[in-house]
Order: structure tokens, then C-alpha cells, then sequence
């Protein structure tokens, strides 16, 4: 496995792990590099990933992968049920607030509880972090509803690696994706949309967190 923190002019890499120990490390390595605060922390559900980031970083909010999420529902619903499902989803997901998902989400528990309990379990067991972002305007939303972003990111590393055969050691496959790093971020030019409205909404939602 190779999991890999990224930003604007740097990059990290750990190239082998998992679990509760492995992230406690990974999250403890980023504070030790200079991360004084994490506002909002996007997870694809990993063991152990939510209880390591609030450990280093307590007042840090955890917003679960909603598209990863959604895949994982499906696995447990049959393939003739799963238009009909995600339609009633969508409302869940898509809801304009908090208020409305959840009234949402007893309805899809009343319709497919049933016959898909574990589906609709999942969502009503993670409700805590998939729900984070109805806490935020639409602009703030977009950015952290999913972890795509960085599952592209990795999938780009993927393939530098998947035609090698071997490595030495773990060094010379870091070598690689820092090179890897280098051209894949040389084609990020273009700004995030409506960055600037976006810093004045995180402004005002961690205005005691924020130094301008």
C-alpha cells in the first residue's frame, strides 16, 4: 500500500501500513512537519484514520467520502434494486440541509431497511462523519464531500509503478514518486473555483482558529 499527503510545493509518502497505529504516525509525522491546525479532515474510512487524526488534532471535524460511501452501499444491494435505491439516496446525500437528509435517511430506512439492511445500516452507523458537510455553504461543500481529488492523485502514481517488476528497497520507490510528483503537479495551474469566497466562509466558520 502507498498513501501520500500532498499540498502546494511538497509532498509525503509512506509506502507500506495501515490501521490505528500506522495513521497515529502518519497524522503525528504531518504536525512534526509544521501542520499547527486541521480545520476539516476528508477520509475514505480507513480503520482506525478518524480516531488518529482526532487524536493529534482534537478540534479537527471528519468528513467521511460520500462517493465512497455510496459504492459500498451498493455492494450489498442487487443489481435490479440498485436504480431504484440510489434514487432514494440521492435524497439523503443531496439534501439542502441536515434537517432534511435525516428525515430522508428514516425513509429510506423504512422503505429498504428490510431487504437491505446493511446498506442502509452503513449510512445510519457513519451518519456522524458523512454528515459534516451539511454544516457548511455549498462552495465549502464541493471541496470536501469526497476524497476523489486524491484518489485520482494516487491513481496517477499507480501507474508509474504498475509496469516495474521490483524495487530494492522503499527508498528507491519514493525516489520515484517524487520525480512522479514533480510532473504530475507541474499540470496543476488552475485555481480552485471561488477560492477567494471560500476563504471568507472558513473565515467566519473558524474565525477563532483563523490568522490572516
Amino acid at each position: 500500500m502507498c498513501w501520500g499527503s500532498i499540498w502546494k510545493g511538497g509532498a509525503i509518502f509512506w509506502v507500506i501500513g495501515e490501521g490505528a497505529k500506522f495513521w497515529l504516525g502518519v497524522i503525528s509525522a504531518l504536525k512534526g512537519r509544521g501542520v499547527e491546525d486541521i480545520f476539516i479532515a476528508c477520509v475514505d474510512g480507513l480503520s482506525g484514520f478518524s480516531e488518529a487524526i482526532q487524536a493529534v488534532f482534537p478540534y479537527a471535524q471528519v468528513q467521511r467520502c460520500i462517493i465512497h460511501q455510496i459504492r459500498t452501499s451498493l455492494r450489498y444491494v442487487v443489481w435490479k434494486d440498485q436504480k431504484a435505491f440510489m434514487a432514494d439516496l440521492k435524497t439523503v446525500y443531496k439534501a439542502a440541509t441536515r434537517e432534511e437528509a435525516e428525515l430522508n435517511l428514516l425513509n429510506l430506512t423504512d422503505k429498504w431497511g428490510g431487504k437491505y439492511a446493511i446498506a442502509v445500516k452503513s449510512w445510519e452507523n457513519n451518519w456522524a462523519e458523512l454528515s459534516t458537510y451539511f454544516d457548511y455553504p455549498p462552495d465549502i461543500r464541493r471541496l470536501i464531500y469526497t476524497t476523489n481529488s486524491v484518489e485520482g492523485y494516487h491513481r496517477q502514481l499507480g501507474k508509474v509503478i504498475k509496469t516495474k517488476g521490483a524495487f530494492p528497497s522503499a527508498e528507491s520507490v519514493r525516489k520515484l514518486f517524487y520525480l512522479a510528483n514533480c510532473d504530475i503537479t507541474s499540470d496543476w495551474t488552475m485555481p480552485i473555483p471561488n477560492w477567494a469566497c471560500i476563504l471568507n466562509q472558513l473565515s467566519i466558520c473558524f474565525k477563532e482558529r483563523v490568522t490572516i
